[in-house]
């Protein structure tokens, strides 16, 4: 049986309000449901998708950047796949029972190829659920063997190594953790101010030390040196005939001043000998002489001739 082109014309002439009413709740529907349907993945983030009738968590895809869309009965997770920075402050207690307050800096981020693997064993609130409980129970650890004063000195390596185990134990959960630094350590303040008055004394007995070791090598230098000018004495005066040792000494001298390139005066004084020594300031290298024979400072007082111009008569 054919059915002809008028009739259906006709059927849809007559069924037009209905088809058009339809039409528009089909559009209401997907408007009404558009943001369970069209979903707008941001840079640094990406999807998880939960399927209501087939199997619950996809782990086996995840959701890139851009526009994605899902059926309006399923849901999409979002998660942020950049590195993270949580700052939490932790309250731990040493091997005496002093409490210590830790400042921590926390660095992280989900793997992106097990976000599925995430959201289905932990979900959205991985950070608080598994890193920071995880590296607060081991710094609690650690940090219980330890004194106050350790924490200052060389249990910061032993706190590191801690840390780094901690990482190791949240990267088996579908975490990395870029890094955990420790911004600040308080300690009660009468405890801290103990601890450095105590580091300063340290230091201060440290410092005297080297002083007694450097004058004791000092002495060491002198005594050599002393032992040495003696050695050389005793070859020059075995070398250099008695007596004339003080004129060995002003010939040195003299050398060595004539190697200096400035312009220089050296006034040899004279003696009962030809040789003479030179003259520092006020003080001659000659030894006195019995013959020497003084030279008056003052000249003679001699009369002066009258002046012919004037006679005593005028």
């Amino acid at each position: 049986m054919k059915i002809s082109f008028e009739a259906l014309k006709g059927s849809l002439k007559e069924n037009l309000v209905h088809l058009a009413l339809l039409v528009a709740m089909v559009f209401m529907f997907v408007g009404y449901m558009s943001h369970q349907i069209f979903h707008t993945i941001l840079p640094g983030e990406a999807g998880v998708h939960w399927s209501r009738f087939k199997g619950g968590t996809r782990v086996d895809f995840v959701y890139p950047e851009g526009m994605s869309m899902i059926p309006p009965w399923d849901r999409l997770y979002i998660y942020n796949v950049r590195i993270q920075e949580m700052s939490p402050e932790l309250d731990v207690l040493t091997k005496s029972g002093l409490e210590v307050h830790l400042y921590l800096s926390i660095r992280y981020a989900p793997k992106y190829k097990l976000l599925g693997l995430l959201h289905r064993q932990v979900g959205p609130d991985y950070a608080n659920k598994v890193i920071y409980p995880e590296i607060a129970s081991v710094l609690r650890e650690v940090i219980g063997t330890m004194e106050a004063e350790q924490i200052y000195t060389t249990g910061r390596t032993v706190i590191v190594e801690a840390i780094n185990l901690a990482i190791e134990r949240v990267a088996q959960r579908y975490i990395n953790v870029d890094g955990v630094l420790i911004k600040k350590i308080e300690l009660p303040a009468k405890v801290a101010e103990s601890i450095r008055y105590k580091a300063e004394q340290e230091q201060m007995v440290a410092a005297h030390r080297f002083i007694v070791e450097r004058e004791k090598q000092e002495a060491a230098r002198k005594r050599i040196e002393g032992e040495g000018i003696r050695d050389q004495m005793n070859i020059i005066s075995s070398s250099v005939p008695n007596g004339d040792i003080l004129k060995w000494m002003g010939i040195n001298a003299t050398l060595e001043l004539s190697k200096s390139n400035n312009t220089k005066v050296v006034v040899i004084g004279a003696g009962a000998t030809k040789e003479g020594f030179q003259i520092f300031g006020d003080v001659s290298l000659e030894s006195a002489s019995p013959n020497t024979t003084n030279i008056p400072t003052k000249a003679p007082n001699i009369p002066k001739s009258p002046d012919p111009n004037k006679s005593p008569g005028r």
